[in-house]
């Protein structure tokens, strides 16, 4: 389903970039640092699965967590980490990649301009208590007064638990069952993807204004 809709978008993709190539041919660096549109994105994921697909590979960060259990030697006292971690080391050096590639972009190839945020949206979180100051994450859930506070600290603890348990006894996390699962149109991965927006859905209008 993603490999044919990425494909499908292909020429308006290749188009895309040609004409922006075109205009910004003598200045590359700054074409790579604007932000890119979902057919581009979504184009070059559908690519990644395609090569993942041929190779047999299945997609996915969480199962990362399994793997560096299984390293420290967890499958010694449960069966579930007990397994040939060697045959996952591609996806834990894709992990590690991930966090080489994040930091280049945030040192080098990242642009000062604020991000695009709807002015609805500026004004809900306003009525949060939450101030946008035009980055990715806001200080005051991010920042590291709240990260070092006890409500803080308690709240990231939680969250990240839920986070490593819930992606593993789900048996993925949202790349691996909102692309690898539903390329491979695995109904259950559907079922996940809807509980994933449930989730949000529920989390932004119910508990996150109880909890902040």
């Amino acid at each position: 389903m993603m490999i044919t809709a990425g494909t499908a978008a292909a020429p308006t993709a290749f188009f895309h970039f040609y004409n922006q190539f075109s205009k910004n041919k003598n200045n590359m660096l700054e074409l790579i640092r604007q932000p890119w549109p979902w057919y581009i994105s979504g184009f070059a994921i559908s690519l990644i699965m395609a090569m993942l697909l041929y190779f047999g590979k299945s997609f996915g960060f969480s199962s990362n967590l399994r793997t560096i259990c299984s390293i420290s030697g967890a499958g010694q006292k449960v069966k579930f980490f007990d397994f040939n971690w060697r045959k996952e080391i591609w996806n834990l050096l894709f992990l590690v990649g991930s966090v080489i590639g994040g930091y280049i972009v945030s040192q080098w190839l990242s642009t000062p301009d604020p991000m695009q945020l709807s002015a609805s949206t500026i004004n809900d979180l306003k009525g949060l208590g939450i101030h946008f100051d035009g980055g990715l994450n806001p200080s005051q859930l991010f920042g590291k007064d709240f990260a070092t506070s006890p409500k803080g600290f308690f709240i990231l603890l939680t969250g990240g638990a839920l986070v490593g348990f819930g992606s593993r006894y789900a048996g993925g996390c949202t790349s691996g069952h909102a692309i690898s699962g539903l390329s491979n149109l695995q109904v259950p991965s559907l079922v996940a993807v809807i509980g994933f927006f449930i989730g949000g859905l529920v989390m932004t209008y119910f508990l996150f204004p109880l909890i902040f």
